[in-house]
């Protein structure tokens, strides 16, 4: 395992300290925008025929939104949308990362865009402040 240095140690901290004080909206919010990230990466890894990078970035995509899935509150009517909308997703990704088809990719992404502006604005119409990344 590489040695951090003192930099790095303090960018970690930092983010964990982002992380930790994080209300459950934000957390959402980070998670959202943590899927796109990989999303992109996984794309741009693709396109270079980096195939173990591009597995790797679509399975932390994937773990993200099997996350998600696992913390909705079926007791709300609109959970079961958050469901249907994640578990389509889901097999979205398989796909893309049996085939490392960049369209899926591609398309996953501007849902994943979607899904992250819309969260955005409940938060805006909740008042819950939105800090940008």
């Amino acid at each position: 395992m590489p040695v951090m240095t003192t930099q790095q140690k303090a960018y970690a901290q930092y983010k964990n300290n982002k992380v930790m004080g994080a209300s459950g909206p934000e957390l959402t919010l980070m998670l959202y925008d943590g899927a796109i990230k990989f999303l992109n990466i996984a794309d741009y890894a693709i396109e270079n025929n980096d195939v173990p990078k591009a597995h790797e970035n679509i399975m932390k995509t994937e773990r993200i939104i099997d996350y998600l899935r696992s913390t909705l509150d079926m007791k709300y009517a609109v959970a079961q949308d958050f469901e249907n909308m994640y578990s389509y997703i889901g097999r979205r990704l398989v796909e893309a990362n049996i085939s490392k088809d960049r369209e899926i990719v591609a398309e996953v992404n501007k849902h994943m865009h979607a899904i992250r502006d819309n969260w955005v604005e409940v938060m805006k119409a909740n008042n819950i402040a939105v800090k940008e990344a």
